[in-house]
């Protein structure tokens, strides 16, 4: 009997493959990797560990495609895809609704393009429309001013970094790769293309094995549609992208296939007809966090700021951790002369573990409108203490703001101070809510001078 009970006791032990796999599966990326990479040393022409180990070196560079929008100066200014340069407004995100439904202008701050700001950074929200000499004329040493280059680069000199990581070379030989053999192959072409797509970012080698797999699989799998979609998308293929994206939703309605298409038209400056593409994905799969995302973001740049604040609402009744969501909802309250309710969605954001600069100023901010001077005080110094060289100028601009407002505000109530000490009324004058003012924005000049001489 206790014989049996040691035997039943003892772990058993994962060893080649099915060691590998279990680390995969336990997110051990680094450690998998080593096991294939001894698999391969035994057996060169091990099929599963080769095309595990793609999986193990394509994971860490992995990039979602739906928000990889950033653009370049090439992409922003030349470009020739968009349809109406004229267009009216609410058609176009260069001309934004500035009917009476939407928030005051005069109230929120917006771009150049007259579209409000948003409650996040966004790719496209970050990005500053103007002259293409404004742009040219942008330091390229600046910290927050935009890279004067094109996407495209920018992902030839990702791949060639992903390259240069391994002093051995590239793990994949792509030169004297048989793509023929292997695209056609259904147990590894899958690998195959992530690794080349992401690591290596050899879009041609990726697009020649998407086409290669897609007739393979006679024209009807979806999966290959969508991934010759992203690589017209890379290339700056926006009508072929649109083709192969329409014809995968034939063989599927997938919700990837509905967002990649409404990216394609916003690119080309369609935002009406992506939402179309939005609305009709979320008939079929309904209160999707990934299409009511990319709905409300739409809304938002148009400038229809109800739509868009239900939209969020909605993402936040399915998935009430949706940072982007409350952020949004936030920035919406404080521009709508709502601080109190602001301060309450920033709080839950800080609950959820986030702690930044950016987040403890807009606390401060709303804390200031709400009158609790001393809760604006801490949050203005610990957005000072955790500042980076990105964000400090944009929370020295708010917090000299803030002190500008309180000179107005204390030249305005001088006379009515000196009629209170005329008529003998200086016993409670410490606890009004003017002297809490003065007393915390003094001893917020005190640190603020105390950082100046420390640095």
């Amino acid at each position: 009997m206790a014989e049996g009970a040691d035997t039943a006791e003892e772990v058993p032990k994962f060893e080649g493959l099915f060691k590998a796999l279990r680390l995969y599966r336990n997110n051990q990326i680094q450690a998998c990797e080593e096991e294939c990479t001894k698999l391969l040393n035994k057996n060169p022409l091990d099929q599963a560990a080769w095309a595990l180990k793609l999986c193990c070196l394509t994971d860490p560079v992995y990039v979602d495609e739906l928000e990889n929008d950033e653009l370049g100066i090439a992409e922003t200014f030349l470009e020739q895809n968009v349809i109406a340069p004229n267009a009216r407004p609410g058609t176009s995100f260069q001309r934004p609704t500035t009917s009476g439904k939407g928030m005051n202008p005069i109230m929120r701050p917006t771009s150049t393009a007259g579209r409000p700001l948003s409650g996040v950074t966004r790719p496209l929200t970050s990005l500053r429309p103007g002259t293409m000499e404004q742009a040219v004329r942008t330091s390229r040493t600046a910290r927050t001013a935009r890279a004067v280059s094109s996407g495209s680069a920018r992902q030839l000199r990702l791949g060639t970094a992903s390259m240069a990581a391994s002093a051995d070379g590239p793990f994949v030989n792509l030169a004297r790769l048989n793509v023929d053999k292997y695209a056609a192959d259904p147990h590894v072409n899958r690998q195959l293309f992530e690794y080349v797509f992401y690591h290596e970012a050899d879009i041609k080698t990726a697009h020649q094995i998407a086409a290669i797999a897609t007739k393979a699989a006679n024209y009807e799998d979806w999966y290959w549609k969508n991934q010759l979609g992203k690589c017209y998308l890379r290339l700056g293929l926006l009508q072929e992208a649109e083709k192969q994206f329409l014809s995968s939703l034939k063989n599927h309605r997938l919700v990837e296939t509905h967002a990649y298409l409404a990216k394609v038209y916003n690119r080309l400056d369609q935002p009406l007809v992506a939402n179309k593409y939005y609305e009709q994905g979320l008939m079929l799969y309904h209160d999707d966090v990934t299409l009511l995302t990319g709905l409300a973001r739409n809304k938002e740049l148009l400038g229809e700021m109800q739509e868009s604040n239900e939209c969020y609402k909605k993402i936040l009744s399915v998935q009430a951790n949706n940072i982007e969501a409350i952020a949004c909802i936030a920035t919406n309250c404080f521009y709508d002369d709502k601080p109190e309710i602001a301060l309450r969605y920033y709080r839950r954001i800080m609950q959820m573990g986030v702690n930044n600069a950016e987040l403890m100023m807009n606390i401060g901010l709303c804390c200031f409108a709400c009158q609790q001077f001393d809760f604006a005080l801490s949050s203005l110094q610990r957005a000072h203490s955790t500042a980076t060289e990105e964000t400090a100028g944009e929370i020295w601009y708010n917090t000299g703001h803030i002190m500008l407002v309180g000179y107005l505000y204390k030249i305005r109530a001088a006379p009515t101070m000196r009629f209170l000490k005329y008529c003998g009324i200086t016993a409670e004058k410490k606890e009004t809510n003017i002297s809490l003012y003065y007393y915390s924005f003094f001893h917020l000049l005190s640190y603020l001078h105390a950082i100046k001489v420390c640095e």
